[in-house]
């Protein structure tokens, strides 16, 4: 019972081959900097410690795709001698607005619903197609699973989801907050319970999934109440090339400032701001940091407002619960870059917050970061949103 699970971000696109029956994983790996300078696959099968690493062109995410096909299947670096072992393949979907809450089989219907959301999510699902386009030519006869990312944030209520804006906008467009990295949250939060050894039910947790795209919600008693996301990938935290959060009066006012049309304007929201239009650099929390550590301005800016909307949040999602357990740090960014963490958690003690500097040293490892002291425990927790596509896809195929 080998699957295959692919996770295509909007500049990264993480893989896992795992055998259900056990859930052992047998090999994973990432591949980085999509359409960006020096990207890179990087492969490892599980039990050999070199990791097999080639810095390849990839234009896109269906090149993407193909060297992960050759990766898994390598003479000395795979683990299946062809694609006929696997059974099925799991695929992370960002968006398929109401019409989907749990995850499904996909047909045809799928991936038209899929096309039609693409404006929702302009960066996720085009790349997500892409993976299930070039998976489905190269296995016509392995089922695939689409596992959306906004299923586990289904549990808000509707003063969370609900806009400000005429009612009849939401009766016939369903215009509403959906939240995303739903698969990821879930994941973060159910291991916070196993690690703080108490009952998830009994637990108060801000998970902060940061990355390239990024979100952080709020999970009480193992239900998410409320998150940063919202109709879109766009809203909520500043990320990569998204914006967050702004006075919507501004799409208007450039608009006609700058001449240009609502698609225009879409695009330059999701595709030229955030953290890469504030600083001019990059969209890659890594250049920024380099760039930073050279004494750049403006790199040093787009850090501190990205590290200050996570705070926002984290101090919002408190009040909105009473009070929090614990905050998890997770994702590319959030499991690896120290700086960014110690931001976000710099000087709140009166929350109960207290951040080990020397335990934050650390990056891509399970921790608790905070003081002995501290009453809100700081973690860092790996994703493993992976594990939980493969789940997914197991019990929907396994009934076929």
């Amino acid at each position: 019972m080998k699957i295959l699970v692919i996770n295509c971000g909007s500049s990264s696109l993480k893989y896992q081959v795992l055998d259900m029956k056990t859930e052992f994983l047998l090999a994973k790996g990432i591949v980085e900097r999509i359409g960006m300078e020096g990207s890179a696959i990087t492969h490892q099968k599980v039990g050999v410690l070199d990791k097999f690493k080639i810095t390849v062109s990839m234009t896109n995410h269906k090149d993407a795709i193909k060297h992960v096909l050759k990766a898994i299947t390598d003479e000395n670096h795979g683990v299946l001698e062809s694609m006929d072992e696997l059974v099925a393949v799991g695929h992370r979907v960002v968006h398929a607005g109401e019409k989907y809450a749990s995850s499904v089989l996909i047909t045809q219907d799928v991936i038209d619903a899929l096309e039609e959301c693409i404006e929702l999510a302009p960066l996720h699902n085009p790349p997500n197609l892409l993976g299930i386009e070039a998976c489905q030519a190269l296995m016509p006869e392995t089922p695939m699973v689409a596992v959306f990312d906004t299923a586990f944030h289904q549990t808000m209520p509707p003063e969370s989801y609900i806009y400000a804006l005429p009612y009849e906008y939401y009766q016939k467009y369903r215009v509403r907050r959906y939240g995303f990295h739903g698969t990821s949250h879930k994941y973060v939060a159910q291991r916070a319970a196993e690690i703080l050894n108490k009952d998830l039910a009994d637990l108060k947790i801000i998970t902060c999934h940061l990355g390239n795209g990024a979100s952080v919600s709020a999970i009480k008693g193992g239900v998410c109440i409320d998150t940063s996301m919202g109709f879109t990938p766009l809203e909520g935290l500043v990320m990569g090339t998204r914006s967050g959060d702004i006075d919507t009066a501004i799409v208007s006012f450039i608009m006609e400032k700058e001449g240009l049309s609502a698609s225009e304007v879409n695009d330059i929201l999701n595709k030229k701001s955030g953290v890469l239009g504030i600083s001019g650099v990059s969209s890659d929390f890594r250049d920024l940091g380099d760039a930073a550590e050279e004494g750049n301005e403006r790199a040093i800016l787009a850090l501190k407002v990205f590290a200050h909307k996570v705070r926002f949040y984290i101090g919002a999602y408190i009040a909105e619960m009473n009070g929090v357990d614990a905050i998890i740090f997770t994702a590319g960014v959030g499991e690896n870059d120290i700086e960014i963490r110690d931001f976000v958690c710099n000087d709140l003690d009166n929350l109960g917050i207290k951040l080990d500097l020397i335990k934050n040293k650390v990056k891509g490892k399970e921790m608790i970061l905070s003081k002995e002291d501290s009453k809100v425990k700081v973690i860092l927790i790996p994703t493993n949103e992976e594990l939980m596509i493969a789940r997914d896809t197991y019990e929907i195929i396994k009934e076929l």
